[in-house]
């Protein structure tokens, strides 16, 4: 399956905006042939946008991105803050080509005061979807900085971990080295998409990336506005894991002791 990634500086605060650029990036992704495109964490509304992020998300922010996907007829990661009985969270919705929610994540390692000072963390390590015949596993920026999310993607059989991403200076190092980490060590295929250009106190990397099981980058966007594309093979992704066998020689009883439940008191973890 042909996917596509948007990297893109978008238009803080301006949903409106936000939902004309989706429209013309659907136009040109499935006029490439691509049948899902990823975009960036909170894609939808801006990420560093204050209080205001707070009182979008109490509006009908979905709707309209299953419209687009319909019309289109394209499959869409979209990232968007959700609201639920009071609580906020920083969250990213696979839509099918029909307009219908496969599924959701809720970021599950926030980042930062930016993220606390808005939003609950998730309480799942990652969220996977079946569509077109590929499992894929939905995270959200800091997420994939967590070995464990990504490994437990994996467990999980994802063949595809998609990634919408607000990666800021100065970690550029996380999209040029640990993205392909991550791919070789669990043989699955990573579409980590981030922002450019500069919102509220924040200056974005860019660097998207697509990267294969094998560590190679199958596109990259180093900066600016622009789609990029891969194929994602589920028979590449078992011959990879045939071949390197990480999943099958792990030892999960020698690391249980690294993830000890908190004791009621400690809230530090």
């Amino acid at each position: 399956m042909k996917i596509s990634g948007l990297q893109t500086a978008g238009t803080p605060g301006d949903v409106e905006a936000n939902l004309r650029e989706l429209d013309a990036a659907c136009a040109r992704a499935r006029a490439e042939g691509a049948e899902l495109l990823i975009t960036t964490e909170l894609f939808v509304t801006g990420y560093d946008i204050g209080d205001q992020v707070r009182a979008l998300a109490r509006t009908d922010l979905v709707g309209p991105v299953r419209e687009l996907a319909r019309r289109h007829g394209l499959a869409l990661v979209v990232g968007a803050p959700e609201h639920d009985d009071g609580v906020y969270y920083n969250s990213a919705f696979f839509i099918d080509p029909d307009g219908e929610v496969l599924g959701s994540h809720r970021k599950s390692h926030l980042f930062g005061e930016l993220d606390r000072r808005y939003f609950t963390p998730g309480d799942r390590a990652t969220s996977l979807v079946e569509f077109n015949g590929l499992r894929i596993a939905l995270l959200i920026c800091y997420d994939v900085e967590f070995p464990e999310s990504v490994r437990a993607a994996a467990v999980a059989g994802a063949d595809l971990v998609a990634v919408p991403t607000a990666q800021m200076e100065p970690y550029a190092f996380v999209a040029d080295q640990v993205l392909r980490v991550r791919a070789w060590e669990n043989q699955v295929y990573v579409a980590y998409v981030n922002h450019v250009g500069v919102e509220g106190s924040l200056t974005y990397v860019g660097r998207s990336c697509i990267v294969a099981p094998s560590a190679e980058v199958l596109d990259r966007a180093e900066d600016g506005t622009r789609l990029l594309y891969g194929d994602v093979d589920p028979e590449v992704v078992a011959a990879a894991r045939a071949a390197n066998p990480y999943l099958d020689d792990r030892r999960p009883q020698l690391y249980s002791p690294l993830s000890p439940a908190p004791a009621p008191e400690d809230r530090s973890w």
